[in-house]
């Protein structure tokens, strides 16, 4: 198995779909990514926005693991980090099986905690066609996976760069399944 660790950290100052790669990130405490658009206490996402801004930022961080790339090209679709949004790229770690609550140590004083999973939007079809089904799937009870990465909070400001460890925490049991947020 890889070890965990950060393959690319990405933001970007504008709304927008895509986030340009970066040679590392800060994360602020509380706030997110530094001059990202989704950096701050209360919600920034404008959908979220516009039913209730004074909602908590549960989506700070965004990541998505590297493998989801390798499943992505497989069904034809040429992804890479940043391209779908996120701010952290990982390698080596489910982030899709993780529970509610697991704190990331990401590089030597960044830590977040993961609040539940990305609802992918129409935007990704407008990015590319067909690749909101690409995200989508279906588990062995039937039940909707959505693949498109995980949200989180920042617990430790600190810098992240591609390269950088991940440590995994687990919360203390009984574990709660990741929902969209």
């Amino acid at each position: 198995m890889t070890t965990p660790r950060v393959v690319a950290v990405c933001a970007s100052q504008v709304h927008a779909f895509s986030k340009d790669s970066q040679p590392a990130i800060r994360l602020l405490a509380g706030l997110g990514v530094e001059g990202d658009a989704h950096q701050g206490v209360t919600v920034q996402h404008r959908s979220r926005v516009a039913v209730d801004p004074a909602q908590p930022n549960l989506r700070q961080v965004h990541l998505v693991h590297a493998e989801l790339f390798d499943e992505l090209a497989a069904a034809g679709f040429e992804i890479g980090p940043g391209a779908i949004g996120e701010n952290v790229t990982t390698a080596g770690i489910d982030l899709l099986d993780l529970p509610r609550g697991t704190r990331l140590h990401l590089g030597e004083t960044a830590e977040i905690e993961v609040t539940g999973l990305r609802n992918p939007c129409i935007q990704i079809d407008r990015f590319r066609k067909g690749l909101m089904a690409a995200v989508l799937g279906r588990d062995a009870e039937g039940q909707l996976v959505r693949k498109a990465g995980i949200m989180a909070i920042v617990i430790a400001g600190g810098i992240v760069r591609p390269g950088d460890a991940v440590v995994v925490t687990l919360p203390p049991p009984p574990h709660q399944r990741l929902e969209r947020v």
